[in-house]
Order: structure tokens, then C-alpha cells, then sequence
């Protein structure tokens, strides 16, 4: 039984080029994911969600885990950068706020709040809104 050196290399090559050449594949093709041309964003926070507040610009969503919840300010569609924010406070506890210019959203934000209420806020443009103590 004799191997030509040949065939030998040419299927060491292939064992190492095939499955670098589908890593790179999955990286660069397009597929569902933030991006994808539609006007929802992905979501970026762990949990169920558990409330949505739509404003004249934009919405805030909230997420929520047994011990935390998590806030986004989102914007009607994508644009230029423009002023954005999101807080989120729990009770007894110091805000968290993410703000500045983005083109999508704003956040996410987490905080702590096992057997906790919050407190959110979010705007898009000048525009937005404020919830009272919430998911107590």
C-alpha cells in the first residue's frame, strides 16, 4: 500500500482550510441579528420582557430576571445620531444611567432589584418618557 505525498498534503490542507473557511463563511454571511434592515432592535437584555412604554420618538422596554431588571430606550426607526437616554433606579438605590448621542437605542442598564420597585426613564430627542415605582 503506498500513499503518493501528494494526495497526503492535499488532504492535510483540506482538513485544515474546511473548517476555517466555514468559520469565516458564518462570520461574514448575513443572517438574523441586529442590523438586519428591519426597525426592531435585538434584544440586548436577559429576562422576559415585561413592559414597553411607547413615546412620540421612541419606547423604553424593560426586562426582568428573578433579581434583575434591565431598561433600553429604543427609537421609532434608524436615523443620525441623536440625543438619547435611559435610567433605570431601583428603590433605595443610586440610578443608572446610560445617555448620549446613538443612532438606535439607548442601554441597556441593569440593576439590581430582588423584592425591589423602579423606577425607568427614557428619551429620544428631547422627547420621552418616566414611569413611577414599577414592577414592585
Amino acid at each position: 500500500m503506498t500513499t503518493d505525498v501528494g494526495t497526503v498534503r492535499t488532504r492535510t490542507l483540506a482538513r485544515v482550510l474546511v473548517p476555517l473557511l466555514a468559520a469565516l463563511a458564518l462570520l461574514l454571511l448575513p443572517g438574523p441579528g441586529p442590523g438586519g434592515g428591519t426597525a426592531d432592535a435585538a434584544s440586548v437584555c436577559h429576562g422576559r420582557p415585561t413592559r414597553t412604554i411607547t413615546f412620540a420618538t421612541g419606547e423604553l422596554r424593560l426586562y426582568r430576571t428573578r433579581q434583575y431588571v434591565c431598561a433600553v430606550t429604543v427609537a421609532k426607526g434608524p436615523g443620525p445620531r441623536r440625543p438619547m437616554a435611559v435610567s433605570l433606579q431601583p428603590r433605595g438605590g443610586r440610578a443608572v444611567v446610560r445617555s448620549g448621542r446613538f443612532d438606535r437605542q439607548a442601554g441597556p442598564v441593569t440593576v439590581h432589584a430582588l423584592n425591589r420597585c423602579v423606577r425607568a426613564s427614557g428619551s429620544v430627542a428631547g422627547r420621552g418618557t418616566a414611569t413611577g415605582w414599577i414592577l414592585c
